[in-house]
């Protein structure tokens, strides 16, 4: 998938493309995605450069993979799934495989021949679903770093503040605050309201860098599609006879990050509270109705996290 729009340059561009269309492409988790990048006229000798440059990686640039013309050489974890298209003799496009959340971002394409390099930007947005995520001790118990270990473990990543800000325009209205992958920390709020910045206006309310190893929030999670499925066993069920029922089928207990995706992915809609393997409680809603919760808007609804000898919920599991 594409949307319009290009990156203006300081000069006009001589043997590069300007992509006049594709300046962004859309993928999902486990799929294959083409970064365009062609060339009007092939120098006598020159090198192509694709470079991840943002989000960058402890402030360094990650150079995916370079090439002369006749041989590529592959760099970084990206690398080994890079390769470029080569549709044609002037296509030094970018292919990707077995894309993960992580490639989410910016990419250049630069050609390189003496003084006259040029280059181009190509985003590459993973299509996905940001969520909300608490520890089970309470509000605003993680760092950065157990945030992003938390995230990790629900079949996620942190979110970027794009991603973030997509999702409130989107529809989430969020009152905590939570961490975003560049060590920022923010919530959004649609339906203004005295908790929630009083008469301030609906936005992502910023609280800006924070100290990562002293300073703890929430989480802003983000994931997409997965290659399994969830699906439902009912109950009643503590938590010890969920795992078993899951096994049972050669399954597991489904993680948080993956209930949201099936739910955005692939419209599971149950109203039936279920155990997660993080031992919280939740059911999704595609078609909110009276008795499921009663919230008007759908989403993943949740009891948070009972003792794990309740005898009372299902189970979600994910094979």
């Amino acid at each position: 998938m594409f949307s319009s729009g290009f990156v203006k340059k300081d000069k006009e561009l001589k043997y590069l493309l300007e992509p006049p269309v594709y300046a962004e492409v859309t993928a999902r988790r486990g799929h294959i995605a083409i970064l365009p990048c062609m060339m009007m006229i092939k120098p006598v000798q020159y090198r192509v450069k694709w470079t991840k440059i943002e989000p960058l990686k402890m402030g360094v640039q990650n150079i995916v993979l370079i090439t002369n013309g006749h041989a590529d050489k592959n760099y970084g974890s990206l690398g080994p799934r890079a390769s470029l298209l080569r549709a044609h003799s002037l296509d030094v496009s970018l292919r990707l495989t077995d894309l993960d959340l992580e490639d989410d971002g910016s990419y250049r394409c630069e050609l390189i021949n003496g003084i006259e390099d040029e280059n181009v930007i190509i985003t590459l947005r993973i299509e996905g679903v940001v969520f909300p995520y608490q520890s089970k001790r309470g509000r605003y118990r993680f760092t950065f770093f157990n945030a992003q270990e938390a995230c990790a473990e629900q079949d996620a990543t942190l979110a970027t503040y794009k991603q973030l800000y997509r999702a409130w325009t989107e529809g989430l209205d969020w009152c905590n605050a939570g961490w975003l992958s560049d060590g920022t920390v923010h919530y959004p709020i649609l339906h203004t309201r005295p908790a929630c910045g009083g008469g301030l206006l609906p936005g992502i309310r910023s609280y800006g860098p924070r100290h990562r190893a002293l300073e703890q929030f929430d989480a802003f999670c983000f994931t997409s599609t997965t290659k399994g499925s969830v699906y439902y066993i009912p109950g009643p069920l503590n938590f010890v006879e969920a795992e078993h029922a899951c096994r049972k089928e050669g399954a597991g207990l489904a993680r948080v990050g993956q209930i949201y995706s099936s739910w955005k992915f692939q419209m599971l809609d149950r109203c039936d509270g279920g155990w997660l393997q993080d031992g919280s409680v939740r059911f999704p809603i595609i078609n909110p109705r009276e008795r499921c919760g009663g919230d008007t808007e759908p989403g993943i609804r949740s009891f948070g996290y009972p003792s794990k000898s309740s005898h009372i919920y299902g189970v979600y599991c994910y094979r």
